[in-house]
């Protein structure tokens, strides 16, 4: 409770303080703020004094930022960068039905694609732009609004929601299958997994009950289209998508050696999913609301 009742500083000693330490110096400072040296030296003053702590250390003509200023720095740069774009929505009208998604490439193909169209219902005259990643990206700077990932949904600074698990089967080619009759052979294979998730394989060799069993081989995968094709060229054991490892086993490309259920019982918190994921702020803007809304409304 105590923090709703912390005084903020004036704005104008923020600024000159996030100029210092991005310059480097008083006068640089007051150059890029179009102020003289003396006042950003007085900004600085009253900072210091009204957060009771040094920023900075004077040495001759040269400053160098105390711990305190480090660690309020970050929060400074953070909390102009959502300034920035909290005045780029409202002013840019052109952004106003704009909704930029980040989605992972598999979870686009196989399920996205082909309901956008029901968003567009929702929202007509949305302006959607779409792009592709594994990776969670940079909100700000990349210009995100909403992003949709695989993983466990450890990203704890946003809004995290799950929209749907992709449970895996241990597939492999015909010809490796042969040499498996039992968990402890997988020991001997070279085991493909997603360069997302490194610890899938151990979490899946925990469950068999073989969680310290030594890997002959491994080979990382950026994305779920090629470690899947790896799986099929036969040149290790993957952990394949259910409804991919069941299209391909029924054409043959693929076998399940030990079985499509043995991961059934697995601890859905060692099951990757694909997960809604949106800075809190983020759902204040209509178009990202609805999205978010339809999305996690969606039976997928």
């Amino acid at each position: 409770m105590a923090g709703q009742h912390t005084r903020l500083p004036p704005l104008n000693a923020l600024r000159a303080f996030w100029a210092v330490m991005r310059q480097g110096t008083f006068r640089s400072a007051a150059d890029e703020l179009l102020v003289t040296p003396q006042a950003i030296s007085q900004q600085i003053k009253l900072l210091e004094d009204t957060l009771h702590v040094p920023l900075f250390e004077r040495k001759a003509r040269v400053i160098e930022p105390t711990e305190h200023a480090i660690i309020l720095s970050h929060f400074i740069q953070a909390g102009f960068d959502e300034f920035t774009e909290g005045i780029r929505r409202v002013t840019n009208s052109t952004y106003r039905n704009r909704i930029n998604i980040n989605v992972s490439p598999y979870f686009a193909t196989r399920y996205l694609m082909e309901r956008l169209e029901r968003f567009r219902q929702l929202m007509p005259g949305a302006d959607i732009r779409l792009t592709t990643m594994v990776n969670v990206r940079d909100f700000a700077a990349d210009e995100v609004d909403v992003s949709i990932q695989w993983g466990f949904g450890n990203w704890k600074e946003y809004d995290v929601r799950l929209l749907m698990h992709d449970p895996k089967i241990i597939c492999c080619s015909p010809e490796l299958a042969r040499q498996i009759s039992s968990p402890a052979d997988l020991g001997r294979m070279t085991l493909l997994h997603p360069v997302m998730a490194r610890d899938l394989w151990r979490k899946v060799l925990a469950h068999l009950g073989l969680p310290s069993m030594e890997m002959a081989g491994e080979i990382e995968f950026q994305d779920a289209a090629t470690m899947r094709r790896g799986s099929i060229s036969g040149i290790g054991v993957g952990l394949v998508s259910k409804l991919d490892a069941l299209a391909d086993i029924e054409a043959g490309t693929l076998v399940a050696p030990l079985g499509i259920d043995i991961l059934e019982t697995m601890d859905k918190k060692d099951v990757p999913g694909f997960y809604l994921v949106v800075p809190k702020a983020h759902k204040r803007v209509k178009i990202i609301s609805v999205f978010c809304e339809w999305i996690s409304a969606e039976q997928w």
